[in-house]
């Protein structure tokens, strides 16, 4: 056990107390307590603390319970009888004695079995009381309080204290944000918006204190503006200054003969490490335009482990060439430490399917599956118009068939019925049919993709940023800003995923196993496989060997008719839908023969995608700086110190505007401040770095420190 001083602070405020102690986050491994007794506690029965202390009988404590330890000695760990003291606690109800408390993890205890059985028109939240044996109790013995339990580990896994922001114990929306969102609000500024302010005042987004659930995701009403004159001059210093601060950050810029600026790459550390995890399958659109000197924007992006749309670099580009997109990919592959992705999707354009072969000859290109049906109606106008089964029976060729045998059966049936032998646009689509049928390509990684279309989520997302920039330099700020976002949502999923258990459906093993190793999202796909797969039959066809082969379809329903085909040892099985080829999670039909040769008691690890678990970003990147200690970085700076004060003030100033006789009371102290750092000033200390840790100290020891039992260390 380890402490930072040798006094340390527990503030409890505006708390009210009711059986049993129950204190979220709470870590004992910070608590350094000696030598402490409670000063005017007057209540009883032991205490629950939950988002506050609650006592029996209704006693309410308004006041706040410091714990101090002078030790001189250096923190020790508390064991049973050890001594402590408390002062400043004040009763604000009746007279009752409090003879004991105990402080517990806020995952004690189990969900009461009321909620569990009530009807919900939703699905049951994931649990988040699974029976956490932590503790530490007092009890009160004279004029001294002793620790009377002490039970250190827990049963779960412990959140990192940047993580604590995310859970609900540490959430909460202060009342200077209240009237900020209101004035916000009442000028007609979006929900999303205000977010975006709330981050900017609090110093960044782990530091707002709520999340998007709590007010509404992002982006704010007015924006600075970084970037003026001399717009390529600007964006070439802040990509230099970026490069400086931030290890791991790259850009590549061309210039041409004239000294203008050209097209330009650049990838964070951050990008360019979720690259190594999950770049197996990459999608490269430059559909979209920005309103900035009409340059494509061309993001590389993928999924990552919570099925999030991540960014792998993006680039602005002065022209859609076959040269132009040589160099960008050339150059991001130098930027991704020359690892090729396994497929690549892309949008159904020469220019860039010849940059593709030439630079990534051994990656899989496959077309945009959404880009190429938009274009059935224009170049099939007739067909839609005169044919009305037309439509459905092409849908039913695309997305219903199964083989690439039944794709080419309907696919003749349909060239003949409405009469589409001769159209030149279809038969040179057909030619190239490998690329976007989904019937082809099933075989095949994707990750789940067979489209583009999570890149234009992800620019759908930040389109506010983008319509109303004027430069490219400010462009590439905005961006930025809505990685940062982005980033902060993966990081929101990893919290949920580690503090919260999953409901199961079934009471398989195989359910548990995997909940223990995938993320909430990959899960909840796996469980709805497995789930699913009761309501299907399996059927043996054939025996080839030890090869076995199962048709596999739903109870009731002659089709559609599934081939599992399973191998010897049983432990592994291929199925045509591919599931498992395409996305790297097992289906309903390979489940269900599993469940018939009761293999259901575990999940084979061969059949574990480590993109899809929870640790799916553990190993090490040497080649890469760890972006986690490049984001926020600075919060002692001048400008965070600043922010962090006025937030404190705005509390202050809200209590002084109150009446006459406190707002005198808040001038003369405000006097008496100022007086003393002019002093400061006048000695010369106030610009040295001694007296910065002078005055540091000081308000160290005096401000009450939350400690926390969510953080990564164990107790």
């Amino acid at each position: 056990m380890s402490s930072d001083s040798d006094e340390v602070e527990i503030l409890m405020s505006n708390t009210s107390v009711q059986g049993g102690v129950n204190l979220e986050d709470v870590n004992l491994e910070d608590v350094n307590l000696e030598d402490v007794n409670l000063e005017d506690v007057n209540l009883e029965n032991i205490v629950n603390l939950e988002d506050g202390v609650q006592v029996e009988d209704g006693a309410n404590v308004d006041g706040g319970t410091n714990v101090i330890s002078s030790s001189s000695s250096g923190p020790s760990e508390p064991f049973i009888g050890f001594a402590i003291r408390t002062n400043h606690t004040r009763l604000s109800k009746d007279d009752k004695t409090l003879c004991a408390v105990d402080y517990v993890c806020t995952r004690e205890g189990f969900r009461r079995a009321s909620r569990k059985e009530q009807d919900r028109t939703i699905p049951e939240p994931a649990e988040t009381k699974i029976g956490c044996k932590a503790i530490m109790g007092i009890k009160k013995d004279g004029e001294k309080w002793i620790v009377n339990k002490f039970v250190v580990r827990h049963n779960h896994i412990l959140l990192t204290p940047r993580s604590t922001s995310f859970l609900r114990g540490h959430r909460g929306v202060s009342k200077v944000q209240k009237k900020l969102i209101m004035t916000l609000n009442e000028s007609g500024v979006p929900t999303r918006k205000i977010m975006s302010v709330l981050s900017k005042e609090s110093g960044g987004d782990f530091n707002v204190g709520c999340i998007g659930k709590d007010v509404e995701n992002y982006v704010g009403n007015k924006r600075r503006k970084v970037f003026e004159e001399g717009d390529a001059q600007k964006l070439y210093s802040y990509f230099v200054d970026r490069q400086l601060k931030e290890p791991g950050f790259v850009f590549s810029m061309q210039v041409d003969k004239n000294g203008c600026m050209g097209s330009c790459f650049w990838a964070d550390a951050r990008s360019r490490a979720a690259y190594q995890y999950f770049g197996d399958v990459v999608t490269f659109d430059a559909t979209y335009l920005t309103n900035i000197y009409k340059m494509p924007f061309v993001p590389f992006s993928g999924v990552n482990h919570h099925h999030q749309t991540i960014m792998f670099g993006c680039a602005l580009l002065v022209s859609e060439t076959a040269e132009s997109y040589t160099w960008l990919l050339r150059t991001w592959q130098e930027a991704m430490l020359g690892r090729a992705p396994s497929t690549i999707i892309t949008d159904d354009d020469k220019a860039m399917a010849k940059a593709i072969g030439e630079v990534l000859p051994n990656t899989i290109h496959r077309l945009c599956l959404w880009h190429i049906l938009q274009k059935f109606p224009e170049h099939l106008a007739h067909a839609y118009n005169k044919y009305p089964d037309f439509q459905k029976d092409f849908r039913h060729c695309i997305h219903e068939t199964i083989t690439t045998e039944e794709f080419e059966q309907e696919w003749a049936l349909i060239l003949v019925k409405y009469e589409l032998g001769e159209n030149t646009w279809l038969q040179n689509l057909y030619a190239r049919r490998d690329k976007w049928v989904p019937a082809y390509l099933r075989s095949t990684f994707c990750a789940g993709m067979s489209t583009t279309q999570r890149s234009e989520s992800m620019n759908k997302f930040f389109k506010d940023y983008v319509k109303s920039s004027t430069m490219v330099s400010d462009f590439v700020h905005q961006y930025e800003k809505a990685i940062d976002a982005r980033y902060f949502k993966e990081k929101e999923k990893d919290v949920r995923t580690k503090s919260t258990r999953a409901i199961m459906k079934t009471p398989l093993k195989i359910e548990e196993a995997a909940a223990m190793v995938y993320t909430r999202k990959s899960f909840m796909i796996f469980q709805n496989e497995l789930f699913d797969s009761l309501r299907y039959q399996a059927k043996k066809l054939s025996k080839e060997g030890e090869t076995k082969t199962y048709g596999v379809n739903a109870y009731g329903k002659e089709t559609p008719l599934y081939h599992v085909t399973l191998e010897g040892d049983e432990e592994h099985a291929t199925c045509t839908c591919h599931k498992w080829e395409f996305m790297g999670i097992l289906c309903r039909h390979i489940l269900c023969v599993f469940g018939k040769k009761m293999k259901l008691d575990r999940l084979p690890q061969h059949y574990v995608l480590e993109r899809w678990t929870i640790n799916a970003k553990s190993r090490p990147i040497p080649d890469i700086p760890s972006p986690e200690g490049h984001i926020r970085e600075g919060l002692d700076e001048p400008t965070m110190r600043k922010t962090k004060t006025m937030l404190q003030l705005y509390d202050i100033v809200e209590l002084g505007s109150q009446s006459d006789a406190k707002h005198n009371h808040l001038t003369v102290a405000l006097e008496k401040v100022h007086k003393d750092y002019i002093e400061l000033l006048t000695n010369g200390a106030g610009s040295s770095k001694g007296a910065h840790k002078r005055t540091s100290k000081i308000f160290e020891s005096e401000e009450p420190k939350r400690v926390t039992c969510d953080e990564e260390e164990t107790l």
